[in-house]
């Protein structure tokens, strides 16, 4: 369900059955490869952590040159863990990539139809949601945070690629990147209201543990709601990587109390043939 690909000092990984497609580019990083140093070491990719900007866009320039990427195209959002989808346009271009001041503004996830226009998002232990419509030929991603799962933003962005290309839910492929696993993500009642408001079936996605917490299942999470926005079980595929046990290879805001790099999620539709 997930691959590992190494370009040089770079590791990264992909879902198979998007590859497949023929028609898109698309990775997830690790935090192998770069040139940050400290709690960044060392493929940081994200500007608003306190890493210098200086190294932020060397490892970006790294990150894309492994995929064949231009680092000057990259789109961003200045994740604000709400639920805004934004279509991303040509015009759109370059916004983010060298800096997060003239990243889209309070913009959780991005979509896009236009080719050769590559989206990116920042992660490290929220949840990364890729989608690729391959009728339509349209792409998103989706940065789900504990609020952002809450607030549905996958559903939200499946229904903004309806709504703007047409796309019908059945045709799409969904992957569902490393994050914070089951195995880590310890929560109390303050996240819990809103996931028993949100989640009917919360017995499913949740864990009674000690002391009035609960283990949540945010890959469950973010799983049902593609399935209540219509896509089909077999479409989405789990990495079900952990982010917070798998420190040696991903950044984990938990695991490293609080001052961590970011990996990043890009994805961008190939130029079609003819």
């Amino acid at each position: 369900m997930f691959t590992t690909g190494v370009k040089g000092d770079i590791k990264f990984y992909t879902f198979p059955h998007l590859d497949a497609t023929g028609i898109v580019v698309h990775c997830f990083t690790t935090r192998c490869g770069g040139v940050s140093s400290g709690p960044y070491s060392s493929l940081n990719t994200a500007f608003h952590v306190g890493d210098s900007a200086e190294n932020v866009r060397a490892n970006r320039a790294l990150a894309c040159r492994a995929l064949g990427i231009d680092p000057a195209g990259l789109v961003a959002g200045k994740q604000v863990h709400g639920d805004v989808v934004r279509a991303v346009e040509r015009q759109d271009r370059g916004r983010g990539a060298f800096s997060d001041e003239d990243s889209l503004p309070d913009t959780d996830a991005l979509v896009t139809g236009v080719p050769q226009l590559p989206l990116s998002a920042y992660f490290a232990d929220c949840v990364p949601v890729f989608l690729l419509d391959p009728v339509k030929r349209a792409v998103a991603l989706a940065h789900a945070g504990w609020k952002g799962t809450a607030l549905k933003i996958g559903l939200k962005t499946v229904e903004k690629m309806s709504r703007i290309f047409g796309s019908n839910p059945q045709d799409c492929l969904a992957g569902i990147g490393p994050s914070v696993g089951p195995c880590c993500y310890e929560v109390d009642d303050r996240v819990m209201i809103p996931f028993r408001k949100a989640f009917p079936d919360i017995g499913e996605i949740a864990v009674e543990a000690p002391a009035g917490r609960w283990k949540l299942n945010l890959w469950e999470a973010n799983r049902r709601t593609l399935l209540y926005a219509g896509l089909k079980s077999e479409n989405i595929k789990v990495a079900r990587i952990c982010t917070s046990c798998r420190n040696d290879l991903f950044f984990s805001y938990r695991a490293q109390g609080g001052t961590a790099g970011r990996m990043a999620a890009l994805i961008m539709l190939k130029q079609q043939e003819g």
